[in-house]
């Protein structure tokens, strides 16, 4: 197996065990450090989404959303306390981190 191959099928068993992992009950409507914790596990959920359903490229736009996406759990792990918290989103970390080591997929000239 190559690299690229080792590096989809990492992110596809990250994805699998995510979608498995119901949301921790505790941040349903919550925010931290000011980041809304639903619309960041979404954001996130659906760049992932997109990646594995693209043969592991992502666009430009959807590469931004996801490293401005790690900015963000950078700054709100500090704050989950919770040990299912902490789980869930170092995963969705572990998750954004392997898509977006990927370079954005540059959209196709029009002709």
């Amino acid at each position: 197996m190559n690299k690229a191959a080792e590096h989809e099928a990492a992110a596809a068993r990250l994805w699998q065990e995510h979608l498995h992992a119901p949301f921790p009950a505790g941040l349903h409507g919550a925010d931290r450090a000011g980041i809304d914790m639903m619309l960041l596990d979404a954001d996130i959920a659906g760049c992932v989404s997109t990646w594995l359903n693209h043969d592991g490229s992502l666009d430009r736009g959807r590469h931004r959303i996801l490293r401005a996406c790690l900015a963000d759990l950078d700054q709100v792990l500090p704050f989950l306390n919770e040990a299912e918290d902490l789980a869930y989103y170092q995963r969705l970390r572990q998750l954004a981190h392997l898509v977006s080591e990927t370079a954005p997929q540059h959209p196709k000239a029009e002709k």
